[in-house]
């Protein structure tokens, strides 16, 4: 047998084993899921209507919602751990979590460690500010002496520095939660965030308003490791099954497109 035979054959043997081991690997998170009798969701710390604490001291919103019935029709106990935004893939990475449920953007960046579901909803960015500011358009903040204020590591950011890139970007770890507490504070000029969360602080708080203009329109998703395609598989499934009965819609109506669940939640 030549070298170079017997090269080509070890090289085949490598990526054979590769490949038992990654598909081992990608059975074995649902596998883990059927055993165990739970399955463990990644959300993010921040205000509503994704994922939030409500008044009677119970975690809900749009996510926790979604995956509680996915869990109850799956036969398995919904486990949710809590994340400040820059820890959500850290965590799904490291497998304290089988699956990442926030309002993510799937980004090429993003796609590098991680593998996205198909798009569960939409978010319209946009910016807000204070209404003393004086502020009309989201172009207005285009400006060297303004800041704003977004999520860190997050779309928000991303947008801020594509669409407003001669003003100061600082980032906040909490969420847009944090983001408002700055604008409030005075630190910020102006916020980015979606049109869904920042309606529950306005209405909260009346001196906060949007401004014109939609910066980008997105798709968000949920994400698992490269491996568990399995689960990937399944979420994708279950998506359409209840985007094609209208749980998912009603949901969506519910949560992320009215201010109905104020009253139930707040």
């Amino acid at each position: 047998m030549t070298s170079l035979k017997r090269m080509t054959i070890l090289a085949l043997a490598a990526l054979t084993l590769v490949f038992m081991t990654s598909t081992s690997y990608a059975e074995s998170t649902m596998e883990k899921i059927v055993k165990s009798g739970k399955l463990v969701a990644a959300v993010q710390t921040q205000g509503p209507p994704v994922s939030f604490v409500d008044k009677n001291g119970k975690r809900t919103g749009l996510v926790i919602d979604i995956m509680e019935m996915m869990a109850k029709d799956m036969g398995v106990e919904l486990v949710i751990q809590d994340y400040d935004w820059k820890g959500l893939i850290p965590a799904l990475s490291s497998g304290k979590a089988d699956i990442i449920a926030a309002d993510m953007t799937p980004t090429a960046k993003r796609h590098m460690q991680i593998i996205f579901t198909e798009p569960v909803f939409f978010a319209e960015n946009i910016a807000f500010a204070l209404k003393s500011k004086g502020f009309k358009s989201w172009k207005d903040l285009n400006k060297a002496s303004l800041s704003l204020g977004a999520t860190q590591a997050s779309s928000y950011a991303d947008v801020a520095k594509k669409f407003l890139p001669k003003a100061k970007l600082k980032e906040y770890a909490g969420g847009t939660s944090q983001t408002v507490q700055a604008l409030v504070a005075g630190r910020v000029d102006a916020g980015v965030s979606d049109k869904a969360t920042i309606s529950g602080f306005t209405n909260q708080n009346p001196d906060i308003a949007v401004l014109d203009g939609v910066l980008s329109k997105e798709p968000l998703g949920f994400a698992v490791r490269p491996d568990s395609i399995h689960l990937l598989h399944s979420l994708n499934n279950y998506m359409r099954l209840i985007r094609h009965d209208g749980r998912l819609g009603q949901l969506v109506d519910y949560w992320w497109n009215s201010l109905d669940w104020e009253a139930d939640h707040k």
